[in-house]
Protein backbone atom coordinates (compact mmCIF):
# COMPACT_ATOMS: atom_id res chain seq x y z
CA UNK A 1 0.00 0.00 0.00
CA UNK A 2 1.57 3.06 -0.86
CA UNK A 3 1.65 6.70 0.58
CA UNK A 4 0.84 9.99 -0.73
CA UNK A 5 2.55 13.60 0.67
CA UNK A 6 1.12 16.66 -0.73
CA UNK A 7 2.81 20.00 -0.14
CA UNK A 8 -0.14 22.96 0.13
CA UNK A 9 0.43 25.84 -1.29
CA UNK A 10 0.83 25.27 -4.84
CA UNK A 11 -0.45 21.77 -5.46
CA UNK A 12 -3.68 22.34 -3.12
CA UNK A 13 -4.15 26.10 -2.56
CA UNK A 14 -3.47 29.57 -4.69
CA UNK A 15 -2.38 30.98 -1.73
CA UNK A 16 1.32 32.18 -0.43
CA UNK A 17 -0.34 32.72 2.90
CA UNK A 18 2.61 34.38 4.78
CA UNK A 19 3.30 36.00 1.55
CA UNK A 20 -0.48 37.42 1.63
CA UNK A 21 -0.64 38.62 5.76
CA UNK A 22 3.11 39.83 5.41
CA UNK A 23 1.29 42.36 2.10
CA UNK A 24 -1.90 42.72 4.58
CA UNK A 25 0.29 43.63 7.43
CA UNK A 26 4.04 45.00 6.81
CA UNK A 27 3.87 48.12 4.42
CA UNK A 28 5.18 47.60 0.96
CA UNK A 29 5.33 43.85 2.54
CA UNK A 30 5.13 42.71 -1.10
CA UNK A 31 8.39 44.18 -1.49
CA UNK A 32 9.66 43.11 1.77
CA UNK A 33 8.70 39.68 1.85
CA UNK A 34 9.84 38.90 -1.97
CA UNK A 35 13.55 40.29 -0.45
CA UNK A 36 13.49 38.05 2.71
CA UNK A 37 12.53 34.93 0.30
CA UNK A 38 15.44 35.70 -1.93
CA UNK A 39 17.71 35.80 0.54
CA UNK A 40 16.61 32.75 1.48
CA UNK A 41 16.83 30.77 -1.32
CA UNK A 42 20.61 32.56 -1.48
CA UNK A 43 21.21 31.01 1.99
CA UNK A 44 19.75 27.44 1.18
CA UNK A 45 20.68 26.71 -2.24
CA UNK A 46 23.77 28.93 -2.53
CA UNK A 47 25.79 29.52 0.36
CA UNK A 48 23.74 26.41 1.91
CA UNK A 49 24.32 28.24 5.31
CA UNK A 50 24.91 25.52 8.06
CA UNK A 51 21.50 24.78 9.99
CA UNK A 52 19.71 26.77 7.15
CA UNK A 53 16.87 25.44 5.59
CA UNK A 54 14.21 26.99 2.51
CA UNK A 55 11.59 28.31 4.00
CA UNK A 56 13.11 29.52 6.91
CA UNK A 57 12.05 32.84 5.28
CA UNK A 58 8.86 32.10 7.44
CA UNK A 59 10.88 33.25 10.81
CA UNK A 60 12.48 35.17 9.77
CA UNK A 61 10.14 37.61 8.44
CA UNK A 62 7.98 37.11 12.09
CA UNK A 63 9.76 40.12 14.13
CA UNK A 64 8.17 42.53 11.21
CA UNK A 65 5.42 41.08 11.16
CA UNK A 66 4.87 41.31 15.12
CA UNK A 67 6.07 44.75 15.12
CA UNK A 68 3.50 46.02 13.10
CA UNK A 69 0.41 44.37 14.78
CA UNK A 70 0.08 40.50 13.91
CA UNK A 71 -1.33 38.42 16.65
CA UNK A 72 -2.89 35.10 16.49
CA UNK A 73 -6.53 35.53 16.26
CA UNK A 74 -5.52 38.12 12.90
CA UNK A 75 -3.56 35.26 11.32
CA UNK A 76 -6.24 32.58 11.85
CA UNK A 77 -9.11 35.09 10.80
CA UNK A 78 -6.92 35.95 7.54
CA UNK A 79 -6.08 32.29 6.61
CA UNK A 80 -9.77 31.52 6.46
CA UNK A 81 -10.53 34.57 4.47
CA UNK A 82 -8.29 34.33 1.74
CA UNK A 83 -8.38 30.60 1.44
CA UNK A 84 -8.48 29.65 -2.22
CA UNK A 85 -8.23 26.44 -3.74
CA UNK A 86 -7.24 25.10 -6.44
CA UNK A 87 -10.32 23.79 -8.52
CA UNK A 88 -11.79 20.50 -7.89
CA UNK A 89 -9.22 19.91 -4.13
CA UNK A 90 -11.32 20.08 -1.62
CA UNK A 91 -13.92 16.72 -3.01
CA UNK A 92 -10.56 15.49 -4.28
CA UNK A 93 -8.62 15.37 -0.95
CA UNK A 94 -11.76 13.60 1.15
CA UNK A 95 -11.60 10.60 -1.99
CA UNK A 96 -7.26 10.86 -1.74
CA UNK A 97 -7.73 9.58 1.93
CA UNK A 98 -9.92 6.58 0.69
CA UNK A 99 -7.39 5.82 -2.12
CA UNK A 100 -4.14 5.11 0.50
CA UNK A 101 -3.24 7.43 3.23
CA UNK A 102 -2.42 10.71 2.81
CA UNK A 103 -0.76 14.13 4.26
CA UNK A 104 -0.04 17.55 3.77
CA UNK A 105 3.63 18.20 4.38
CA UNK A 106 3.53 22.72 4.15
CA UNK A 107 5.73 24.97 5.35
CA UNK A 108 2.82 26.97 5.79
CA UNK A 109 1.73 28.68 9.62
CA UNK A 110 -0.33 25.68 11.36
CA UNK A 111 -3.51 28.35 11.49
CA UNK A 112 -3.67 28.57 7.83
CA UNK A 113 -3.41 24.47 7.17
CA UNK A 114 -6.12 24.61 10.26
CA UNK A 115 -8.25 26.51 7.85
CA UNK A 116 -7.92 24.22 4.80
CA UNK A 117 -8.78 21.10 7.33
CA UNK A 118 -12.00 22.67 8.58
CA UNK A 119 -12.70 23.41 5.24
CA UNK A 120 -12.20 19.57 3.39
CA UNK A 121 -12.58 17.79 6.79
CA UNK A 122 -8.84 16.51 6.21
CA UNK A 123 -7.72 15.69 9.58
CA UNK A 124 -4.88 17.85 11.04
CA UNK A 125 -3.80 14.68 12.27
CA UNK A 126 -2.24 14.09 9.00
CA UNK A 127 -0.63 17.29 8.29
CA UNK A 128 3.21 18.56 9.21
CA UNK A 129 3.15 22.43 9.19
CA UNK A 130 5.14 25.41 10.97
CA UNK A 131 3.99 26.34 14.53
CA UNK A 132 3.97 29.84 15.56
CA UNK A 133 2.51 31.78 18.42
CA UNK A 134 2.37 36.16 18.14
CA UNK A 135 1.15 36.22 21.75
CA UNK A 136 3.21 34.82 23.76
CA UNK A 137 6.34 37.35 22.62
CA UNK A 138 6.02 41.00 24.12
CA UNK A 139 7.71 43.15 21.39
CA UNK A 140 9.83 46.29 23.72
CA UNK A 141 9.61 49.96 22.33
CA UNK A 142 13.37 50.06 22.32
CA UNK A 143 13.52 47.02 20.04
CA UNK A 144 10.55 47.88 17.76
CA UNK A 145 12.61 51.28 17.10
CA UNK A 146 15.71 49.11 16.45
CA UNK A 147 12.91 46.56 13.83
CA UNK A 148 11.90 49.73 12.64
CA UNK A 149 15.21 50.96 11.60
CA UNK A 150 16.06 47.92 9.87
CA UNK A 151 12.73 47.80 7.97
CA UNK A 152 13.48 51.00 6.50
CA UNK A 153 16.90 49.86 5.61
CA UNK A 154 15.95 46.54 3.88
CA UNK A 155 13.21 48.33 2.43
CA UNK A 156 15.47 50.76 0.25
CA UNK A 157 17.53 47.96 -0.42
CA UNK A 158 17.89 47.01 -4.11
CA UNK A 159 15.74 43.60 -5.52
CA UNK A 160 17.93 40.40 -5.06
CA UNK A 161 18.32 39.05 -8.43
CA UNK A 162 20.08 35.97 -8.24
CA UNK A 163 21.54 34.43 -11.46
CA UNK A 164 19.93 31.38 -12.39
CA UNK A 165 23.21 29.52 -13.31
CA UNK A 166 24.73 30.84 -9.53
CA UNK A 167 25.89 27.79 -7.73
CA UNK A 168 28.49 29.62 -4.76
CA UNK A 169 29.01 32.67 -3.62
CA UNK A 170 31.86 33.21 -5.79
CA UNK A 171 29.13 33.15 -8.99
CA UNK A 172 27.51 36.85 -7.36
CA UNK A 173 28.24 40.37 -7.84
CA UNK A 174 30.50 41.98 -5.14
CA UNK A 175 27.36 44.59 -5.14
CA UNK A 176 24.49 41.76 -4.22
CA UNK A 177 26.47 40.06 -2.31
CA UNK A 178 27.41 43.17 -0.13
CA UNK A 179 23.34 43.18 0.09
CA UNK A 180 23.32 39.47 0.89
CA UNK A 181 26.14 39.95 3.72
CA UNK A 182 24.18 42.84 5.71
CA UNK A 183 21.37 40.59 5.86
CA UNK A 184 22.81 37.71 7.56
CA UNK A 185 24.06 40.57 9.96
CA UNK A 186 20.66 42.02 10.25
CA UNK A 187 19.16 38.56 10.79
CA UNK A 188 21.55 36.26 12.43
CA UNK A 189 23.64 39.21 14.40
CA UNK A 190 21.09 41.81 15.33
CA UNK A 191 17.89 40.48 15.30
CA UNK A 192 19.28 36.93 16.84
CA UNK A 193 20.26 38.76 19.76
CA UNK A 194 17.48 40.19 20.55
CA UNK A 195 14.05 39.47 22.74
CA UNK A 196 12.37 39.34 19.36
CA UNK A 197 14.61 37.02 18.45
CA UNK A 198 13.23 34.31 19.96
CA UNK A 199 11.44 33.62 16.53
CA UNK A 200 14.31 33.16 14.66
CA UNK A 201 15.83 31.19 17.25
CA UNK A 202 12.64 28.55 18.26
CA UNK A 203 10.35 28.58 15.59
CA UNK A 204 11.21 25.91 12.77
CA UNK A 205 9.47 26.02 10.17
CA UNK A 206 8.48 22.69 8.23
CA UNK A 207 10.87 23.19 4.82
CA UNK A 208 13.74 21.41 3.52
CA UNK A 209 15.18 18.93 5.30
CA UNK A 210 11.63 19.03 7.70
CA UNK A 211 9.88 18.21 4.86
CA UNK A 212 12.37 14.83 4.13
CA UNK A 213 12.03 14.24 7.88
CA UNK A 214 8.06 14.31 7.63
CA UNK A 215 8.13 11.57 4.92
CA UNK A 216 10.87 9.17 6.24
CA UNK A 217 8.78 9.53 9.64
CA UNK A 218 5.47 8.57 7.56
CA UNK A 219 6.96 5.62 6.31
CA UNK A 220 8.29 4.66 9.75
CA UNK A 221 4.97 4.69 11.54
CA UNK A 222 3.15 2.93 8.44
CA UNK A 223 5.79 1.06 7.92
CA UNK A 224 5.58 1.61 4.23
CA UNK A 225 9.03 1.67 2.17
CA UNK A 226 9.71 5.06 0.71
CA UNK A 227 9.44 3.28 -2.73
CA UNK A 228 6.11 2.87 -2.06
CA UNK A 229 5.65 6.91 -1.51
CA UNK A 230 4.43 9.83 -4.00
CA UNK A 231 5.64 13.11 -2.72
CA UNK A 232 3.96 16.10 -4.74
CA UNK A 233 5.77 19.78 -4.61
CA UNK A 234 6.31 23.01 -6.42
CA UNK A 235 9.31 25.39 -5.16
CA UNK A 236 12.57 25.31 -3.13
CA UNK A 237 11.33 24.12 0.03
CA UNK A 238 10.20 20.75 -1.37
CA UNK A 239 13.59 19.89 -3.18
CA UNK A 240 15.52 17.46 -0.47
CA UNK A 241 11.40 15.17 0.13
CA UNK A 242 11.25 15.24 -3.76
CA UNK A 243 15.05 13.93 -3.45
CA UNK A 244 14.74 11.25 -1.15
CA UNK A 245 11.92 9.99 -2.83
CA UNK A 246 13.33 9.81 -6.21
CA UNK A 247 16.78 8.55 -4.61
CA UNK A 248 14.38 5.74 -3.37
CA UNK A 249 12.46 4.85 -6.36
CA UNK A 250 9.27 6.23 -5.36
CA UNK A 251 7.47 8.94 -7.33
CA UNK A 252 8.27 12.29 -6.87
CA UNK A 253 6.78 14.89 -8.68
CA UNK A 254 7.29 18.85 -9.64
CA UNK A 255 3.34 19.97 -9.70
CA UNK A 256 3.27 22.98 -11.56
CA UNK A 257 6.75 23.62 -10.04
CA UNK A 258 9.37 25.85 -10.66
CA UNK A 259 13.31 25.40 -11.43
CA UNK A 260 14.38 24.09 -8.23
CA UNK A 261 11.07 21.48 -7.86
CA UNK A 262 12.40 20.52 -11.22
CA UNK A 263 15.64 20.05 -10.48
CA UNK A 264 14.67 17.46 -8.24
CA UNK A 265 11.64 15.52 -9.11
CA UNK A 266 11.83 12.74 -11.63
CA UNK A 267 8.05 13.58 -12.90
CA UNK A 268 6.15 16.70 -14.04
CA UNK A 269 2.91 17.82 -13.90
CA UNK A 270 1.12 20.98 -15.45
CA UNK A 271 -2.57 21.05 -14.82
CA UNK A 272 -5.23 23.69 -13.00
CA UNK A 273 -7.63 21.29 -11.30
CA UNK A 274 -6.20 18.99 -8.51
CA UNK A 275 -8.35 15.85 -9.47
CA UNK A 276 -4.94 15.06 -11.15
CA UNK A 277 -3.91 13.84 -7.69
CA UNK A 278 -6.87 11.22 -8.04
CA UNK A 279 -6.11 9.93 -11.44
CA UNK A 280 -2.00 9.88 -10.58
CA UNK A 281 -2.61 8.29 -7.39
CA UNK A 282 -4.77 5.38 -8.83
CA UNK A 283 -2.10 4.67 -11.48
CA UNK A 284 0.20 4.13 -8.82
CA UNK A 285 -1.87 1.97 -6.98
CA UNK A 286 -2.78 -0.07 -9.95
CA UNK A 287 0.18 -0.48 -11.85
CA UNK A 288 3.25 0.78 -9.51
CA UNK A 289 5.92 3.16 -10.58
CA UNK A 290 6.34 1.16 -14.36
CA UNK A 291 3.45 2.67 -15.25
CA UNK A 292 4.95 6.26 -14.50
CA UNK A 293 7.31 5.33 -16.86
CA UNK A 294 5.32 4.75 -19.78
CA UNK A 295 2.79 7.35 -18.96
CA UNK A 296 2.56 10.29 -20.72
CA UNK A 297 -0.32 13.01 -21.09
CA UNK A 298 -1.32 16.44 -22.79
CA UNK A 299 -5.04 17.11 -22.20
CA UNK A 300 -7.04 18.09 -20.03
CA UNK A 301 -3.37 17.78 -18.03
CA UNK A 302 0.22 17.70 -19.09
CA UNK A 303 2.36 14.58 -17.38
CA UNK A 304 5.61 13.25 -18.86
CA UNK A 305 9.29 12.26 -17.15
CA UNK A 306 11.60 15.24 -16.62
CA UNK A 307 14.60 15.41 -19.23
CA UNK A 308 18.30 15.33 -18.56
CA UNK A 309 19.55 17.07 -21.48
CA UNK A 310 20.05 20.91 -20.46
CA UNK A 311 18.07 22.14 -23.35
CA UNK A 312 15.67 20.11 -23.14
CA UNK A 313 15.40 20.83 -19.00
CA UNK A 314 15.87 24.31 -19.68
CA UNK A 315 12.89 24.86 -22.16
CA UNK A 316 10.65 22.30 -19.82
CA UNK A 317 11.69 25.33 -16.71
CA UNK A 318 10.66 27.55 -18.92
CA UNK A 319 7.13 26.69 -19.75
CA UNK A 320 6.00 25.35 -16.27
CA UNK A 321 7.09 28.69 -14.38
CA UNK A 322 5.21 30.00 -17.22
CA UNK A 323 2.77 28.17 -16.71
CA UNK A 324 2.67 28.03 -12.25
CA UNK A 325 2.34 31.80 -12.87
CA UNK A 326 -0.61 31.46 -14.85
CA UNK A 327 -2.23 29.65 -12.40
CA UNK A 328 -1.18 31.46 -9.60
CA UNK A 329 -0.47 35.17 -10.53
CA UNK A 330 2.79 36.90 -11.35
CA UNK A 331 4.29 37.61 -8.14
CA UNK A 332 3.60 34.71 -6.22
CA UNK A 333 4.26 32.62 -9.22
CA UNK A 334 7.87 34.04 -9.25
CA UNK A 335 8.97 33.08 -5.57
CA UNK A 336 11.33 30.38 -4.58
Amino acid sequence: MPFLALDCEGPLTLNDNAFEYSQAIIPKGDKFFTQISRFDDYLADIKKKKGYKAGDTLKLILPFLKLFGANNKSLREFSRKTLTFLPEVPETLSKLNKVFPTFIISTSYKPYLEALCEVTEFPMENVFCTEVDFDKVKLSSSEAKVLEKLYEEIINMPLIELPKDAKKTEDLSSELLKILNRLEEIFFDIIWNMDIGVFLREVNPIGGFEKANACEKISKELAISLSEGFYAGDSITDTQALSLIKENNGISLSFNGNRYALRSAEFYAFSKKGSTFLELSKLFLEKGKEGFENFTKIEPYEFGKIPEQKDEFERLVERSEAFRKRVRGEIIGALG
